[in-house]
């Protein structure tokens, strides 16, 4: 008997038709555990389900995603309802959903819970252990597969921000068995290396069986115990790994990871100028404070200056000497013309002035009278221009100035 001769298209539709028309894979509910979750752009769901034998792919579309309330992720257990199909165009069967719970912790996922919940309690976490990354330095280590795009990514960021930094490669094996020994060794090499600040761990995306390396307990630990600062560039930036918690720094990707190594060049050039600039201006205003302050003990010192001090005390006495002088001189000039006044009023009211107008003077041995029973014998009578003695011939004692 001959057989049907179809097309490849011709047959993948006709094993689609009749997957959609087996009511069996129609409404079915699927458990598993979730693997290598991947929303997309447009808002859809690819993820594998697997249980300890085998693996499907699903696809839950967004018009489906509303309903679900809460987020999948690597190693969820989940019960997925959904129908059987073939998606013709690659001729691969997959499982497309239309609804999810959860249904309980995965094993591998439970494993990291476990592991995760003994290393916070021993402190491998801990805040406190993380350290600064180094402003520049001498060298980067990085250990990742030689093969993959994070090395590419890592040299091209390093080359753009700071061309000629030194790069140390330790290849590791980053997925499958030995990989995690393989990197604990790596980061332990590089660590021993003179010159290396800095070290890069890390590779790219992948589901949690293909990051698990970095979920080992002898990673996290040699991340922990590295004497020199380890930045973790583990998958996507929805991975989160151990490895990530026990590093000083966790970039979200490879590339990322070099711009907190690496610093930019032209950035450094920069604040090395401006730090230029700020210490010549700081010298500068210190100079000029240091001079005001010179000047000023200087001045303080010059006033204090035994010479300085004799100067102005002379100079103080001068002054002084000039103030009595001419004190003096006006005190001289003042009584000179107070003794004049007073000897003008004595010369007004002494016997010349009475002379001057016609009275005389009379004298009995040469002390002036003022009564005539004084006038006997004989007398002496001092007139304005001359004297005369007199004699006395008779006494009479009347009012002169009676009429």
């Amino acid at each position: 008997m001959q057989g049907v001769t179809l097309t490849v298209s011709q047959l993948n539709d006709y094993v689609r038709r009749s997957m959609a028309s087996d009511p069996i894979l129609q409404q079915v509910t699927l458990r598993g555990e979730i693997s290598n979750f991947k929303p997309s752009a447009p808002g859809h769901w690819y993820f594998t389900l697997k249980d300890e034998q085998s693996r499907i792919d699903c696809a839950l579309f967004r018009q489906y995603t509303y309903r679900i309330t809460f987020v999948p992720r690597d190693g969820m257990n989940v019960l997925v309802t959904g129908s059987v199909g073939l998606y013709v165009q690659g001729g691969k069967y997959q499982f497309y959903a239309d609804g999810m719970k959860q249904d309980g912790v995965g094993d591998l996922y439970q494993k990291y819970l476990a592991l995760k919940e003994k290393l916070t309690a021993e402190g491998l976490f801990d805040v406190s252990r993380k350290r600064p990354l180094p402003l520049l330095p001498r060298k980067v280590g990085i250990v990742t597969s030689s093969t993959g795009a994070v090395l590419h990514d890592i040299r091209t960021v390093a080359g753009r921000r700071f061309p000629g930094i030194p790069l140390v490669l330790r290849p590791a094996q980053v997925q499958g068995d030995g990989a995690a020994q393989d990197v604990a060794n790596g980061l332990r090499e590089l660590a021993a290396v003179p010159g290396i600040d800095v070290i890069i761990v890390g590779r790219g995306g992948g589901s949690m069986e293909d990051l698990w390396a970095f979920n080992e307990e002898v990673v996290v630990r040699a991340v922990a115990a590295s004497p020199v600062p380890v930045i973790s560039a583990v998958g996507h930036e929805t991975d989160t790994t151990l490895c990530d918690y026990a590093a000083d720094m966790r970039a979200p990707t490879p590339s990322a990871a070099a711009e907190l190594a690496v610093p930019e060049l032209s950035g450094l050039v920069g604040n090395i100028e401006e730090l230029r600039k700020r210490l010549f201006n700081a010298a500068q205003n210190n100079t000029m404070t240091r001079r005001q302050l010179l000047q000023a003990l200087q001045l303080r010192l010059s006033a204090v200056q035994p010479l300085n001090h004799i100067r102005q005390m002379l100079q103080q006495t001068e002054l002084l000497k000039q103030r009595l002088y001419s004190a003096q001189e006006k005190k001289i000039a003042q009584g000179k013309a107070n003794t004049e006044v007073l000897y003008e009023r004595l010369r007004s009211a002494g016997p010349r002035q009475v002379l001057e107008r016609g009275y005389s003077i009379v004298l009995k041995n040469d002390k002036p009278i003022s009564s005539v029973r004084q006038a006997k014998e004989n007398l002496t009578v001092i007139f304005r221009d001359g004297c005369a003695e007199v004699r006395v011939l008779s006494q009479k004692e009347v009012d002169p100035f009676a009429r």
